[in-house]
């Protein structure tokens, strides 16, 4: 069986090293995953509680809810901003956590997620990993919780052409996706 993770950057920057890090998932995946990179985070608009309803969200919000919904698990590369997750980020999240009507179901209930992230300072995401984990204990998601993947000094993992190099990284990467995996198994 072959399970699809939707990955989701939580930087809109071209070059992300977050971004990078995802694609690196897909050319490092240990088996047993279809990891979709989803690349419209910036079609979201702020979260509006007026406007969460299935028949009055925005079409990117329904979308990304509808990916969220059908996706075995999530794989979310976050960057850190101001010691915390990125805006763009936790707002996509806002409006995938909610169940507008209390009857459609609540996209991120019991759904496996794991969480990676990359920055070129000394001390990585450890910070905004740390934030993200704590909106999940909200949305009642199952979060991997090792290992953590905290790329810090980033743009030395990475070669010019975007490939993440660095050995130790690539396993630290390969063994959350097998976590992750894991989560996902015995969800089903």
């Amino acid at each position: 069986m072959t399970a699809t993770v939707l990955a989701v950057s939580g930087s809109l920057r071209a070059d992300s090293h977050n971004t990078l890090l995802l694609h690196a998932a897909r050319k490092f995946n240990p088996g047993g995953l279809d990891i979709e990179i989803y690349e419209d985070l910036r079609a979201i608009p702020p979260y509006d509680q007026d406007l969460d309803h299935p028949d009055r969200r925005p079409a990117a919000v329904a979308e990304l809810r509808r990916r969220v919904t059908e996706a075995d698990g999530l794989l979310i590369a976050t960057p850190e901003f101001n010691y915390s997750v990125p805006g763009v980020l936790k707002n996509a999240i806002d409006w995938i956590s909610t169940d507008g009507t209390r009857t459609e179901g609540l996209p991120l209930h019991r759904k496996p997620i794991a969480i990676l992230g990359a920055a070129p300072t000394n001390f990585g995401t450890v910070r905004a990993q740390l934030a993200l984990r704590q909106v999940f204990v909200w949305t009642d998601s199952d979060v991997v919780v090792k290992p953590e993947v905290h790329l810090f000094r980033s743009h030395e993992r990475f070669d010019a052409d975007g490939t993440l190099t660095d050995e130790t990284s690539v396993a630290l990467l390969r063994d959350l996706l097998t976590a992750l995996r894991t989560k996902i198994e015995n969800r089903a």
